[in-house]
C-alpha cells in the first residue's frame, strides 16, 4: 500500500507517505504559508522516496476541524492532485490524528484532543485505542472550554486516565475535564493521518476527488441553532 497524506488545518503544514506501514514525514510550522509551500513539500517527499504521484493507491488529508483557510487549502490540494491521477481520497479527522499522536508518542489509550477554535471555543473530541488505532468515543464538537466533559469511564475501577493533546489545552485552567497530562504544543500531523487512512482504505472508505470535503464543525452548530 502506498498513501500520500497532507495536512494544513493549523499553523503546522505536513506531508507524509505511508509505504506498507513505514511512515515518512515532512512536518513544518508555516503559519499563513500553506498555500505557497504545500505543493513543493508534496513534490519533495515523493522525489526523495523515488516515487510518483501516480504510484499512490490513494491520497489522504486532514479534513478538519481546524482553521477555515487551512482546511480549504488542504481540500483544494488533495482534490487537484487526486483528480490529476484519478486516485481516491480519504478524509481523516484532525482530532483523531492528534489522538493517534498521543498513542504513538506516549502509549496513552484514552486521549482528549482539542484544537483552539478561537472565539473562546475549542474543537473537541475523545478517543480510545482499538487495535493500535484511535477511535472516537463521542461525537466531535465545537464548545466552550468550560463545557468540556470526558466520556463515562470504561475502566473496571471507573478511573480511566485521559491524556490531553492539542492547542486547545492552552485553556486547561478553564477546562472542566481532568487529565493526567496535556500537550498544548502538539499539532495534527500528516504521518498520523496516513496511519489512520490506511485502515480506512482497507475498509473501502474512499471517496472520489470531487467528494472530498472539509469538516468545519462550527457550521453544523450554526445550522442546528437556526433550526430550533
Amino acid at each position: 500500500m502506498k498513501l500520500l497524506a497532507l495536512d494544513t488545518a493549523t499553523e503546522a503544514c505536513s506531508v507524509a507517505l505511508n509505504l506498507d506501514g513505514e511512515i515518512i514525514e515532512n512536518f513544518q510550522m508555516l503559519p499563513r504559508r500553506h498555500s505557497r509551500e504545500l505543493l513543493s513539500m508534496v513534490e519533495q517527499i515523493l522525489d526523495d522516496a523515488g516515487l510518483s504521484l501516480n504510484e499512490m493507491d490513494a491520497l489522504a488529508f486532514g479534513r478538519g476541524p481546524g482553521a477555515f483557510t487551512g482546511l480549504r487549502v488542504a481540500t483544494a490540494m488533495v482534490q487537484g492532485l487526486a483528480f490529476a491521477v484519478d486516485k481516491p481520497v480519504l478524509g481523516v479527522s484532525t482530532l483523531a490524528a492528534l489522538a493517534q499522536e498521543g498513542f504513538r508518542r506516549f502509549g496513552t489509550t484514552s486521549v482528549l484532543s482539542s484544537i483552539d477554535a478561537r472565539m473562546n471555543e475549542v474543537y473537541w473530541g475523545a478517543f480510545r485505542e482499538q487495535d493500535g488505532l484511535m477511535k472516537p468515543a463521542q461525537d466531535e464538537m465545537v464548545i466552550a472550554p468550560e463545557s468540556v466533559l470526558v466520556p463515562q469511564s470504561i475502566a473496571p475501577e471507573g478511573n480511566e486516565q485521559w491524556l490531553g493533546m492539542g492547542t486547545g489545552w492552552a485553556f486547561r485552567e478553564k477546562t472542566a475535564a481532568t487529565v493526567v497530562d496535556c500537550h498544548a504544543d502538539c499539532y495534527p500531523r500528516a504521518g498520523d493521518i496516513a496511519t489512520l487512512a490506511a485502515f480506512d482504505f482497507n475498509e473501502g472508505l474512499t471517496v472520489s476527488a470531487e467528494q472530498a470535503m472539509p469538516v468545519y464543525l462550527r457550521d453544523k452548530v450554526a445550522l442546528k441553532k437556526s433550526e430550533r
